[in-house]
């Protein structure tokens, strides 16, 4: 395959086109300011990775964009369907121009600027020169292993697709906050026999959209979904489950066509790490600047849930992300942002 490389130089590069990857393309263009916008996959890469027809937590208000209202035909909460087309139709409106899958391979300082090389669908490698780069490559590059024989059978599951999958199906849920909670709940109502599988002796509110809780425990109470808390999965074969009892060791044999595994996910801080940004913690959280978003790196900037790397109680939300545009902007002008800092509350994830 012929691979080209050539060297272009701007201002600024944006990678990653997520919600606040396009609120941050939006200011830039506002503001005049010359840069390029990469993302390795489509634009809205992670809320097109939900299950059809999930419902964000958050009001519409919050998850709105670039001064932009977001309207539902029920007013009601928005869907991945309603925000991806809502996505569309933001880059539409300011005519953004975003270069879809086409990775950032590498990142390497070269004096005051930045060497950047990409790499397209069809195999042809750039070379960028770049001032400033800016990191919005979100908090959930790939789900959570359970690190268990058996976890790589093609039954087990890490992502929840559609549940028409398991239509008339034995499926245990592996999880117990909210996207094995709703995943369960999707199932069950496809018409799967469905057992959950969760670490803790109860669900947790704190982790679990409110309208969900109810049900999910009123099903169990009913026995229409079998509940095993306070365990956690030993090993998986073609037939079943083996699950071991957190406090008494004891093993439980669940039987499942199934394993839909819903236990996070893992952000990727490669970039970071290739751009000399500093992680702390076991989370990979880059050290940065609340004021600017600026990291220990000059001219690096990290924006939306990658500032909390990977997160094991989710406090990072693109609700309380939307600061980060008007901070980057201004500190690339050689200025402070006047917008306030949006503290983290809990939400459980979308």
């Amino acid at each position: 395959m012929a691979v080209a490389s050539f060297i272009q130089s701007h201002e600024v590069a944006v990678v990653g086109a997520g919600p606040i990857g396009l609120e941050i393309a939006v200011a830039l263009k506002s503001a005049g300011i010359d840069y390029v916008h990469f993302d390795a996959a489509q634009v809205g890469q992670t809320i097109y990775a939900f299950a059809p027809m999930t419902r964000f937590y958050s009001s519409n208000d919050r998850i709105a964009i670039a001064g932009v209202p977001l309207q539902t035909i029920d007013q009601g909460k928005c869907t991945r369907e309603a925000y991806l087309a809502y996505l569309r139709s933001v880059v539409q409106q300011f005519n953004l121009q975003i270069r879809t899958y086409e990775p950032v391979e590498a990142i390497q300082r070269t004096g005051q600027e930045f060497e950047l090389r990409t790499r397209t669908l069809t195999g042809v490698a750039s070379q960028w020169r770049i001032g400033n780069v800016i990191l919005a490559t979100g908090g959930t590059a790939r789900p959570r292993q359970l690190g268990i024989p058996g976890e790589w059978l093609p039954q087990v599951h890490h992502v929840f697709a559609d549940p028409h999958v398991y239509f008339s199906k034995r499926v245990l849920v592996v999880g117990g906050r909210n996207s094995a909670v709703e995943a369960a709940l999707r199932c069950h109502h496809a018409g799967a026999q469905v057992a959950i599988s969760y670490r803790r002796e109860r669900f947790d509110p704190a982790h679990i959209k409110y309208w969900l809780l109810p049900e999910i425990n009123g099903l169990i109470e009913l026995g229409q979904i079998e509940a095993h808390f306070g365990t956690v999965p030993e090993s998986i074969t073609p037939a079943q489950v083996i699950l071991r009892r957190v406090e008494s060791d004891q093993r439980v044999e669940v039987e499942a066509d199934f394993v839909l595994v819903q236990i996070g996910y893992v952000a990727d801080m490669s970039l970071c790490r290739m751009a000399g940004v500093e992680l702390s913690s076991d989370q990979q959280v880059p050290v940065f600047s609340p004021l600017t978003m600026e990291t220990n790196i000059s001219g690096v900037y990290v924006a939306g849930t990658a500032m909390a790397g990977t997160q094991e109680h989710y406090r990072v939300f693109l609700e309380n992300c939307h600061g980060h545009a008007s901070r980057i902007v201004a500190a690339i002008r050689g200025g402070t942002s006047r917008v306030p800092d949006e503290s983290p509350h809990g939400r459980p994830e979308t």
